[in-house]
């Protein structure tokens, strides 16, 4: 029995030229999600017009203090986020550690693409900027 693998586009948001067709290159497949949870954990709401619905309060989260408590209150909000908003994924786990000397969170998501075998891996960062 053959698997299936779907093939997911999406434009490249630095908008980079393709250099064959000239045109606006695109990410395909795992790298057309990770671009998508990027713009997810960058969102808030109430941004996107005819969407209020999309985002969530991580980016205020950044403001508070670095302990414990907003460590996990950051991983339920991020796992939610996937989870409600992006339904290629499918979260297998989640870690939210807090790197104090660079005063920002570290974030690995460990998950499944729908329709691509493998686990995948997504490694970034967030950090508050004033």
């Amino acid at each position: 029995m053959a698997q299936v693998t779907r093939l997911y586009k999406d434009l490249d948001l630095t908008f980079s030229q393709h250099p064959v067709s000239a045109d606006v290159a695109k990410k395909l497949d795992v790298n057309a999600v990770k671009q998508s949870l990027t713009i997810l954990l960058k969102t808030q709401h109430y941004e996107r017009h005819f969407k209020p619905e999309l985002g969530s309060p991580i980016y205020r989260l950044l403001f508070e203090p670095m302990d414990p408590i907003t460590t996990n209150v950051l991983k339920q909000n991020i796992s939610e986020l996937i989870q409600n908003f992006e339904p290629r994924v499918r979260l297998n786990s989640l870690e939210v550690n807090a790197n104090y000397d660079q005063n920002q969170y570290d974030i690995n998501i460990y998950f499944q693409i729908v329709g691509l075998p493998g686990p995948v891996v997504y490694s970034t960062f967030l950090k508050r900027m004033r």
